[in-house]
Formats: structure tokens, sequence, C-alpha cells
């Protein structure tokens, strides 16, 4: 049985790896992108690890063998009239049981609920379409990243050009 859980300063090397596996898997040729694409590409640098494992709302999945097999990092964001939780991002081990993304979400669904927060934003992945569908969510458009400068070039995702829409 997978248990979901908050992570420490004990997993960062484990998600480090989990990321970079995850972005060679995504993308064969991630190694030989520029260093600014895979810096952004990867989720797991140590700042962001010690944010997001003090944001009250991310966590990690453990396989009985303690092994991960996933992470879910998000955070509570103020609106200025109601806080929301924002799902940076969810990334799961290659060959993660099925229902790993589904644990994750349920995870930040209840800790944003435990916390009085009844919002939960965050881009509707290939990955999260099932466990959105379970939890019930609200299709709202289409989730976009805008990369300034030289990464735009080599972000991931559908770039949208001028005429494509």
């Amino acid at each position: 049985m997978m248990r979901y859980r908050t992570f420490g300063e004990a997993d960062h090397a484990a998600l480090q790896a989990l990321d970079l596996r995850v972005q060679r898997a995504t993308d064969p040729a991630f190694d030989a992108l520029p260093e600014r694409e895979r810096e952004g590409r990867l989720h797991t640098s140590l700042p962001a690890l010690k944010f997001y494992e003090r944001s009250e709302h991310s966590f990690v999945a453990q396989d009985p063998q303690g092994t991960l097999q996933g992470f879910v990092f998000a955070q509570p964001v103020w609106q200025g009239d109601r806080p929301v939780v924002l799902m940076r991002t969810l990334t799961l081990a290659p060959d993660a049981p099925a229902d790993t993304a589904a644990g994750l979400m349920h995870a930040v669904v209840k800790s944003a609920y435990d916390t009085a927060v009844y919002e939960l934003h965050y881009p509707l992945t290939p990955a999260l379409q099932d466990a959105a569908q379970q939890e019930g969510a609200n299709v709202i458009g289409q989730y976009a990243v805008q990369h300034l400068g030289s990464r735009n070039g080599t972000a991931p995702g559908q770039q949208l050009r001028p005429g494509s829409a």
C-alpha cells in the first residue's frame, strides 16, 4: 500500500534523483539541453525543497519498500479576498502504480480542506486527468506558462504562436 506523507531534509536526495529520472524519461535529450533549460525543468532545487517542505500542502508517495514513487508541490496563495492552494507540479516515477497521482492529489485536497482553503488550482496534465475526475474538479479553460527570455524557445509544452489558435 502506498503511503502519502510530508517530506523533510532526509528525503531531499531521493526527491532530486526521482526528479532527474523523470526528466530523462520524459525527454531522452534532457542532458543535451542548455543548462538554463535543464535547471528550469527540474523542480527539486534545494531552495524549492526547503520552501515546499514548509508549505503544509506538499507530499511524497512512498511504496512499502520505502522508494519514492512521486511527489506533489503545492502552496497556499493569498488572493486578496481568499486563499487558494496552488499546485505547482505533480511528478510521478515512470513505473509508479496507476493510483499514485490520485493519492497525491487527494492528499493535497485533504490538506487544503483541513486548513479551511476551499479552492485548489493546478495545470490539468494527462497525469492528473483521472485524479481530477475522481475529485470532481471543474475545468475552467487552459493553464499556460509564459517563459520570458531565451528559455521560451526550449521550454516544454505546446508553444502558442500568433495565428496558431
